[in-house]
Protein backbone atom coordinates (compact mmCIF):
# COMPACT_ATOMS: atom_id res chain seq x y z
CA UNK A 1 0.00 0.00 0.00
CA UNK A 2 2.84 2.38 0.72
CA UNK A 3 4.49 1.75 -2.63
CA UNK A 4 2.43 4.52 -4.19
CA UNK A 5 0.45 2.20 -6.46
CA UNK A 6 -2.83 4.09 -6.28
CA UNK A 7 -4.66 1.73 -8.63
CA UNK A 8 -3.83 -1.28 -6.50
CA UNK A 9 -4.80 0.60 -3.33
CA UNK A 10 -8.13 1.64 -4.85
CA UNK A 11 -8.93 -1.90 -5.98
CA UNK A 12 -8.00 -3.41 -2.62
CA UNK A 13 -10.27 -0.93 -0.86
CA UNK A 14 -13.05 -1.78 -3.30
CA UNK A 15 -12.67 -5.52 -2.65
CA UNK A 16 -12.49 -4.95 1.10
CA UNK A 17 -15.71 -2.89 1.04
CA UNK A 18 -17.47 -5.54 -1.05
CA UNK A 19 -16.41 -8.26 1.38
CA UNK A 20 -17.65 -6.26 4.36
CA UNK A 21 -20.99 -5.66 2.62
CA UNK A 22 -21.31 -9.36 1.88
CA UNK A 23 -20.53 -10.19 5.53
CA UNK A 24 -23.36 -7.87 6.60
CA UNK A 25 -25.68 -9.60 4.13
CA UNK A 26 -24.52 -12.96 5.49
CA UNK A 27 -25.61 -11.93 8.99
CA UNK A 28 -29.06 -11.10 7.70
CA UNK A 29 -29.61 -14.22 5.59
CA UNK A 30 -28.65 -16.72 8.28
CA UNK A 31 -25.03 -17.53 7.46
CA UNK A 32 -23.89 -16.05 10.74
CA UNK A 33 -21.86 -13.27 9.14
CA UNK A 34 -19.40 -15.76 7.68
CA UNK A 35 -18.64 -15.85 3.97
CA UNK A 36 -16.67 -18.52 2.16
CA UNK A 37 -13.76 -18.22 -0.21
CA UNK A 38 -16.16 -19.04 -3.05
CA UNK A 39 -18.26 -16.02 -2.02
CA UNK A 40 -15.16 -13.80 -2.18
CA UNK A 41 -14.27 -15.13 -5.64
CA UNK A 42 -17.84 -14.44 -6.76
CA UNK A 43 -17.51 -10.87 -5.50
CA UNK A 44 -14.25 -10.40 -7.40
CA UNK A 45 -15.81 -11.79 -10.60
CA UNK A 46 -18.76 -9.43 -10.16
CA UNK A 47 -16.37 -6.48 -9.85
CA UNK A 48 -14.48 -7.59 -12.96
CA UNK A 49 -17.73 -7.80 -14.89
CA UNK A 50 -18.73 -4.31 -13.74
CA UNK A 51 -15.31 -2.95 -14.70
CA UNK A 52 -15.56 -4.60 -18.14
CA UNK A 53 -18.94 -2.93 -18.69
CA UNK A 54 -17.46 0.43 -17.65
CA UNK A 55 -14.52 -0.21 -19.97
CA UNK A 56 -16.87 -0.77 -22.90
CA UNK A 57 -18.77 2.43 -22.10
CA UNK A 58 -15.50 4.38 -21.81
CA UNK A 59 -14.36 3.04 -25.20
CA UNK A 60 -17.66 4.04 -26.78
CA UNK A 61 -17.27 7.55 -25.31
CA UNK A 62 -13.64 7.80 -26.54
CA UNK A 63 -12.39 8.36 -23.00
CA UNK A 64 -8.86 6.95 -23.20
CA UNK A 65 -8.09 8.02 -19.64
CA UNK A 66 -10.97 5.94 -18.27
CA UNK A 67 -10.11 3.05 -20.59
CA UNK A 68 -6.57 2.89 -19.20
CA UNK A 69 -7.81 3.15 -15.61
CA UNK A 70 -10.42 0.39 -16.05
CA UNK A 71 -7.91 -1.90 -17.77
CA UNK A 72 -5.38 -1.50 -14.97
CA UNK A 73 -8.05 -2.10 -12.31
CA UNK A 74 -9.25 -5.23 -14.14
CA UNK A 75 -5.64 -6.46 -14.21
CA UNK A 76 -5.33 -6.03 -10.44
CA UNK A 77 -8.67 -7.77 -9.82
CA UNK A 78 -7.67 -10.73 -12.01
CA UNK A 79 -4.60 -11.28 -9.84
CA UNK A 80 -6.94 -12.46 -7.08
CA UNK A 81 -8.64 -15.12 -9.18
CA UNK A 82 -7.34 -18.66 -9.67
CA UNK A 83 -5.29 -19.27 -12.82
CA UNK A 84 -7.70 -19.63 -15.74
CA UNK A 85 -7.56 -22.54 -18.17
CA UNK A 86 -6.28 -21.88 -21.67
CA UNK A 87 -8.44 -22.45 -24.73
CA UNK A 88 -6.50 -25.66 -25.49
CA UNK A 89 -7.00 -27.02 -21.95
CA UNK A 90 -10.73 -26.29 -22.19
CA UNK A 91 -10.87 -28.02 -25.59
CA UNK A 92 -9.11 -31.09 -24.16
CA UNK A 93 -11.57 -31.29 -21.25
CA UNK A 94 -14.52 -30.76 -23.59
CA UNK A 95 -13.34 -33.55 -25.92
CA UNK A 96 -13.03 -35.85 -22.92
CA UNK A 97 -16.54 -35.02 -21.70
CA UNK A 98 -18.00 -35.39 -25.19
CA UNK A 99 -16.39 -38.81 -25.54
CA UNK A 100 -17.44 -39.98 -22.05
CA UNK A 101 -21.06 -39.00 -22.61
CA UNK A 102 -21.29 -40.20 -26.24
CA UNK A 103 -22.34 -36.77 -27.44
CA UNK A 104 -22.49 -36.68 -31.21
CA UNK A 105 -24.66 -33.80 -32.37
CA UNK A 106 -25.05 -30.09 -31.81
CA UNK A 107 -28.49 -30.79 -30.35
CA UNK A 108 -26.73 -32.26 -27.33
CA UNK A 109 -24.85 -29.00 -26.61
CA UNK A 110 -26.73 -28.47 -23.34
CA UNK A 111 -25.88 -31.97 -22.17
CA UNK A 112 -22.18 -31.37 -22.91
CA UNK A 113 -22.20 -28.04 -21.06
CA UNK A 114 -23.98 -29.58 -18.08
CA UNK A 115 -21.33 -32.29 -17.81
CA UNK A 116 -18.43 -29.90 -18.39
CA UNK A 117 -19.42 -27.03 -16.09
CA UNK A 118 -18.55 -28.75 -12.79
CA UNK A 119 -15.05 -29.52 -14.11
CA UNK A 120 -14.29 -25.96 -15.20
CA UNK A 121 -16.21 -23.96 -12.61
CA UNK A 122 -14.11 -21.06 -11.29
CA UNK A 123 -11.14 -21.89 -13.54
CA UNK A 124 -12.51 -21.05 -17.00
CA UNK A 125 -14.62 -18.34 -18.56
CA UNK A 126 -18.12 -19.63 -19.28
CA UNK A 127 -18.35 -17.83 -22.62
CA UNK A 128 -15.09 -19.37 -23.80
CA UNK A 129 -16.21 -22.84 -22.66
CA UNK A 130 -19.49 -22.42 -24.55
CA UNK A 131 -17.63 -21.27 -27.67
CA UNK A 132 -15.23 -24.23 -27.57
CA UNK A 133 -18.04 -26.76 -27.10
CA UNK A 134 -20.00 -25.24 -30.01
CA UNK A 135 -16.92 -25.51 -32.25
CA UNK A 136 -16.31 -29.12 -31.27
CA UNK A 137 -19.93 -30.08 -31.90
CA UNK A 138 -19.96 -28.21 -35.19
CA UNK A 139 -22.92 -26.00 -34.41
Amino acid sequence: MRSGDDTRKTVLRLINASIKNEEVNARVDGRGGVISEADVLTLIRREIKQHEESLLEAKNANREDLVAQQQSEIGVLKEFLPQQLSRQEIADLAKQVIAENNITSAKQHGQAMKALQPKVKDIADGKLVNEVVRELLGS
